[in-house]
């Protein structure tokens, strides 16, 4: 059973193959994501290696995307090995990533950081969701509603790695856990 129950928000749908050049270019890799300011600053740079033919997933002049849920195709993530991948996405708000599959290391970022959620769909829900839908995921059940018509699409359970997401990563889950001090 999941600590979080519930994630609700506005979904910014991506296509298959989405690297981690897109999600964070290189020339952003120099901020530290231990320090708050950066961290923030790491945040606002979160899909800014998108082409122009994508809708802005951070608003001009802010630093946070109204966007909690990414939807995405295949391979997720994939690319070179970034940590800051999911930690720009999670600083700039995101909570969950509902994809189809992930690129291994993406999905193991994620967990280790314990800065979002990466979900893996059972059908391609990039075909059913736009941007700016609303969506409500229940961990428990582990299902993505469409709020607007209550579409309900099933999720594939994290499992073991939810209480590592949970704890703040890895490092977190062994403190708490008593593996590290």
């Amino acid at each position: 059973m999941s600590k979080i129950k519930k994630i609700t928000g506005k979904v910014y749908v991506l296509e298959d193959n989405i690297d981690t050049d897109l999600i964070i270019p290189a020339i952003y890799l120099n901020l530290v994501p231990t320090i708050p300011e950066e961290y923030d600053k790491l945040g606002s740079y979160a899909l800014s290696g998108l082409p122009e033919n994508f809708d802005d997933f951070i608003a001009k002049g802010e630093t946070k995307s109204e966007f909690t849920i990414i939807i995405a195709g295949r391979n997720f993530g994939c690319g070179s090995s970034r940590e800051h991948a999911p930690i720009c996405l999670g600083a700039a708000g995101t909570i969950a990533i509902v994809a189809e599959s992930y690129a291994r290391i993406f999905f193991r970022n994620s967990v280790a950081t314990g800065e979002v959620y990466p979900l893996e769909s059972t059908e391609r829900l990039r075909d059913k969701f736009q941007n700016g839908d609303l969506a409500e995921i229940d961990m428990d059940n582990a299902t993505i509603t469409k709020t607007d018509t209550n579409e309900t699409f099933q999720l594939k359970s994290l499992g073991a790695v939810a209480p590592v997401i949970e704890a703040g990563g890895i490092f977190e889950y062994a403190r708490k856990e008593g593996m590290i001090t």
